[in-house]
């Protein structure tokens, strides 16, 4: 119990991943302000009074707290649904190496070359997926899981995973018109390859539609101006805590307003993102694990005979 509790200690103070190096500079000339504030309240030779009363702040505070919710519902939801598709489409490329890998029946030796051609090319598939979401161009990623020559096709698409899912239904239809798969798991395959390319098109409407831009920006200067605000509310009742107070209430309200710009979109690089690179990478290496294990019983049942 102790070590969780230091853990979650630590946690509190943990650098990667926060959003304490975005919203510090805003932070602290929010924190500087409210000191100005307090200063130029503390001299008794002015004619006038910089402080409001506390209570005149009460409605822009529920105005901007309802704005930040909403804001931060939103983002929280595109963030659910790109992990829900991107997972789905995870978990689908894998049924549909497992089912083609002992689904597919071989007849000659040239085909297992063909069988893990094509299993590469459901990595391939994901790969793709992952820098098309991040609006990136094919790279040597793909470059070791298919061959050169559709390699240099790929480079000139504007859809690379689109292409990919073409050529594993081609590979499909060829193996059921050589009668290596019959109907019934021709229909289960094509559809699981439906299910690929369905949940791309769902990962693709989140990148297509974000949030529009004015109303981010709208929302940030709002909440720029309620932070520069509050210590003409405040310096009245806390004097020179006022620039400390401005401080922590501007962290909350640029954090989560900072929070929900990261969350709207879960494809991309950023610490509290999707980690679809490790993804790619760990179902490179189930693939191949697969592949192995299958050949290496494969030459034991071969030695064995022999």
């Amino acid at each position: 119990m102790e070590t969780k509790r230091r853990q979650g200690f630590r946690g509190a103070l943990q650098r990667k991943g926060s959003v304490v190096p975005v919203v510090f500079k805003q932070v602290l000339l929010c924190g500087l302000f409210g000191f100005l504030i307090s200063s130029v309240h503390n001299l008794r030779n002015l004619g006038f009074s910089v402080s409001i009363p506390l209570w005149g702040g009460v409605i822009p505070t529920i105005v901007i707290a309802l704005l930040l919710v909403i804001r931060a519902k939103t983002a929280y939801e595109r963030f659910l649904e790109g992990r829900k598709n991107w997972g789905d489409l995870i978990n689908t490329v894998r049924n549909q190496a497992r089912q083609v890998w002992v689904g597919v029946r071989e007849i000659e030796p040239a085909d297992r070359a063909k069988k893990l051609e094509t299993i590469r090319l459901l990595v391939a598939f994901t790969v793709a997926s992952k820098l098309h979401l991040r609006e990136e161009p094919v790279n040597g990623e793909l470059e070791y899981l298919i061959s050169s020559e559709r390699y240099l096709e790929l480079k000139k698409l504007t859809n690379p995973p689109l292409q990919i899912a073409f050529w594993i239904g081609n590979y499909l239809q060829e193996q059921y018109n050589r009668k290596c798969l019959n109907s019934s798991q021709l229909t289960a395959l094509h559809q699981l390859l439906d299910q690929m390319v369905n949940h791309l098109g769902a990962c693709e409407r989140i990148i297509k539609t974000p949030v529009p831009l004015a109303y981010a920006i709208h929302l940030r200067q709002l909440v720029l101006i309620y932070c520069l605000s509050l210590p003409f509310q405040m310096v009245g009742a806390f004097l020179w805590l006022t620039g400390p107070i401005v401080a922590l209430i501007s962290f909350a309200l640029l954090g989560l307003e900072e929070i929900s710009r990261e969350m709207e979109n879960p494809f991309g690089y950023d610490d509290n993102d999707l980690p679809l690179d490790l993804n790619c990478d760990t179902m490179l290496h189930n693939i191949e694990d697969l592949i192995s294990q299958e050949l290496s019983s494969t030459n034991w049942q071969l030695t064995s005979v022999n």
